[in-house]
């Protein structure tokens, strides 16, 4: 056992054994407010929903990956009581519809609590589900910013510990700026994603006296740009922000490519899929994207991390770190919130105090969480990202001064924070 998972392990048992062993019955409802309790006997179920199957299944797996690591090792230590946590999983193959039909089926099996949700629009399709019924579910992967900003922070039942895009697009513009860079184009597809994606990179620019010179919109699906990119081109556009998922991002990729436009490509996280750099193959060299997590074992925790991983998946390399970093980190916080709870009071609004309110920190693989939910539902700031980029078929940072600065968990920003909850970027 190695000194990060020994530690790991005597946290646990402390947890475990402030613990109270009476567990009083659950009796759910889907309609009204649920507040379901551990059973006598039997597995604590926890429900698990992200896009495991179509076109966002590049991330949706290494979140259920991420999520089934944490399981299995807060199982090995004695779940709660000596009870195993069990995952309820559901694939919402990226369709808000059918998200929403599977959160109804989550509250209807009776978990205490879920993890999920990898699109911005089927999070918003569902989120209602869970906050109508008292159930608090950890976001960890998508990351539009009206996820978590549309109940107010003391009511909501909706946690993220992913980088909200109010907090990555001005990350990028300043990135951007800082190369000198004023005539952005942005391509934003027409999902929430897209959407709420293109609002934050507008007002990131506003911030900075600037307007984009060009927007371009398409729907999921879209084989061909080449006339936006030669609008965009047109206008003077010296760098393309683009919002959308990694296909598309492609397809992007590929026309400017095609083009001979030598202007850089910048974007959130999706920049660093594996269908956006293997769809894009060449095209997507130099491209530059907002990161929490790099995949690199720049201290014990994340070395260990990153071992279990390979280990327990036999994955030479993990498709979407991020994903997978974040959705373990999220299963840990959840895990030690109902750990922090007596059997009797093992509910939702428990548990979300919980979460508000940690009776330890959580030395986690993206970052230390020190109250993360305290003053919003927003668990990392704009300080813990840094600028990754696309070398060799591979992510790796884009400065070297991130990557010297990574050996050192930055922790979360109050001030970020607040601004990312207020969704201004501003």
């Amino acid at each position: 056992m190695t000194k990060t998972r020994f530690l790991l392990a005597a946290a646990w048992a402390l947890a475990t054994g402030s613990a109270l062993a009476q567990a009083a019955p659950s009796n759910p409802s889907v309609q009204g407010p649920v507040t379901p309790t551990a059973a006598a006997a039997g597995t604590i179920k926890i429900g698990l929903i992200g896009p495991l199957t179509g076109p966002s299944s590049d991330f949706g797996l290494p979140m259920l990956n991420g999520v089934k690591l944490a399981i299995d090792e807060i199982n090995s230590f004695g779940g709660y009581l000596g009870r195993p946590l069990e995952l309820v999983i559901k694939d919402d193959q990226a369709n808000p519809e059918l998200g929403l039909k599977l959160s109804l089926e989550l509250v209807k099996e009776k978990v205490i609590a879920t993890i999920g949700f990898c699109n911005t629009g089927v999070a918003m399709k569902s989120i209602e589900v869970f906050q109508a019924n008292q159930l608090p579910l950890l976001v960890p992967c998508t990351t539009g910013t009206p996820v978590t900003t549309k109940f107010a922070p003391a009511d909501s039942f909706i946690f993220r510990n992913a980088p909200a895009d109010a907090i990555q697009a001005p990350f990028m513009v300043d990135e951007i700026v800082a190369r000198k860079l004023t005539k952005v184009a942005v391509f934003a597809d027409n999902t929430g994603y897209g959407e709420a994606g293109l609002k934050d990179v507008q007002k990131a620019l506003e911030r900075r006296n600037l307007k984009p010179v060009y927007v371009g919109r398409f729907d999921l699906g879209v084989k061909d740009v080449t006339e936006q990119l030669k609008e965009a081109r047109n206008a003077g556009a010296d760098v393309l922000f683009i919002y959308t998922i990694a296909p598309q991002n492609a397809v992007v990729a590929k026309g400017r490519h095609a083009l001979g436009w030598k202007v850089p490509q910048v974007g959130a996280w999706a920049l660093s899929f594996p269908l956006f750099i293997d769809g894009a193959k060449e095209a997507a060299e130099g491209s530059l994207m907002a990161l929490s997590f790099v995949a690199e074992p720049t201290n014990e925790r994340r070395a260990t991390f990153l071992a279990s991983y390979a280990r327990k998946f036999n994955a030479a390399r993990i498709p979407v770190p991020m994903a997978a970093a974040q959705a373990y980190d999220a299963t840990y916080l959840l895990a030690h919130a109902v750990l922090s709870l007596p059997s009797d009071k093992l509910s939702g609004p428990h548990i979300k105090q919980a979460l508000e309110q940690p009776k330890r920190a959580y030395y986690g693989v993206v970052t230390t969480y020190e109250k993360p939910f305290r003053n919003d539902r927003e668990a990392l700031s704009q300080n813990m990202l840094v600028v990754g980029t696309v070398k060799n078929g591979l992510v790796t940072f884009a400065h070297p001064e991130d990557a010297m600065r990574n050996h050192v968990v930055q922790r979360k920003r109050i001030a970020d924070a607040d601004r990312s909850a207020r969704g201004n970027g501003s």
